[in-house]
């Protein structure tokens, strides 16, 4: 009937059967009076060989070893019945077509996840802050607790289906079970709403929660608040809140990581002879000194000036990099003592080697 060797697996069974119940299914055959019959006879080869004991008898006796217990179904396995009902329900969607389990839904569900976005300024990302976030949210009605029936009144069962949840059709050879399109598969109807909440139990409401930013936050992290979502339907637990931060551009810091970078002018003196500067931080002024002959784009590390690293210990470091500012209109006095400085310094202007020809690509950018 299968077209299946004794040796065959219970994947190449189903597969095997798959294929042709999919062929002599009667709604697939309207018009082929022998479609039914040939139909029934490929479901009872699978439910015999997927049957182990039903199928060490068929191995011995062949047909006669299964008799009519197989044709009439009496002692099916129900776990085969459950292997049809996945194989239909995979191609025609019928959900529970042999009628092996279909429990009720419950009324109660998780309430939906909500997402509110804060725009934080970029210290208070690095310190942290406390702040307050306003959000518009279904609650559970305090009238009926979210069970969204009337005072002393609660749900009855649905007479569609008996408290079933589903109802059965007959299609062809197979009783379908669908959802009861009455109490969605619930078992239950509100017969006598809540008028507070007109029977969603539950209301809409806003709320101010208090919100804590951890120091270390970066654009686009998302904090969880539990619980502080929409209150689920008919008394289920409520979801959670996402807040999604954006932090605002520094004036003159770049972060990238925990670690944050800035640049700082130097006069041509301080660049050539060393100096002390003093260099802001997000803590205050740092004393930074810069060695004489100091280089245009050299960068100087300042070390745990950075950003605290989030939920652990330790900062990042504060990178600095230096320009040096080539003055554009010079007096009288200040030419003559670059010319006198040329007559002491005079730089060989012959080409550079290409490969220190890439270092001063590197350093000027």
């Amino acid at each position: 009937m299968l077209s299946v060797s004794r040796t065959v697996t219970d994947q190449e069974l189903k597969s095997a059967y798959r294929k042709l119940a999919m062929q002599w299914h009667p709604d697939r055959n309207p018009n082929n009076p022998d479609a039914e019959e040939r139909f029934k006879e490929v479901t009872e080869a699978y439910t015999v060989l997927a049957d182990s004991e039903k199928r060490s008898l068929y191995d011995r006796f062949g047909h006669a070893g299964v008799g009519s217990a197989a044709a009439s179904g009496v002692g099916f396995d129900p776990s085969n019945f459950q292997d049809l009902g996945d194989i239909f329900g995979e191609f025609f969607g019928f959900g529970d077509a042999f009628g092996t389990g279909g429990r009720r839904r419950s009324r109660v569900q998780r309430g939906a996840d909500l997402r509110e976005d804060l725009t934080i300024e970029f210290e208070e990302a690095a310190f942290g802050t406390e702040t307050r976030v306003t959000v518009r949210r279904h609650e559970a009605c305090e009238e009926c607790h979210g069970s969204a029936a009337a005072a002393g009144k609660s749900a009855s069962t649905c007479r569609s289906c008996q408290g079933r949840g589903q109802v059965r059709y007959q299609q062809g050879f197979f009783s379908i079970a669908r959802t009861c399109p009455t109490c969605q598969g619930t078992g239950s109807v509100i017969t006598d709403p809540c008028p507070r909440c007109k029977g969603e139990g539950r209301v809409q409401r806003q709320r101010t929660i208090d919100a804590k930013i951890p120091a270390g936050v970066e654009d686009g992290t998302r904090i969880r608040f539990t619980g502080g979502g929409e209150a689920g339907p008919f008394g289920g637990p409520a979801g959670d809140l996402y807040l999604v931060l954006h932090v605002k551009e520094h004036p003159f810091f770049v972060r990238e990581g925990n670690d944050l970078h800035c640049v700082v002018p130097l006069s041509v003196t301080q660049a050539a002879m060393g100096s002390e500067i003093r260099v802001p931080t997000l803590e205050g002024e740092h004393t930074l000194k810069i060695p004489d002959g100091t280089q245009p784009g050299t960068t100087f590390r300042i070390r745990n000036k950075g950003i605290p690293v989030l939920s652990g210990h330790g900062k990042g470091d504060l990178y600095v990099e230096v320009r040096v500012q080539i003055p554009t209109k010079l007096n009288k006095r200040q030419k003559e003592l670059l010319q006198e400085l040329e007559t002491t310094a005079k730089v060989d202007n012959q080409p550079m080697m290409r490969a220190l020809l890439g270092k001063v690509k590197d350093i000027f950018g």
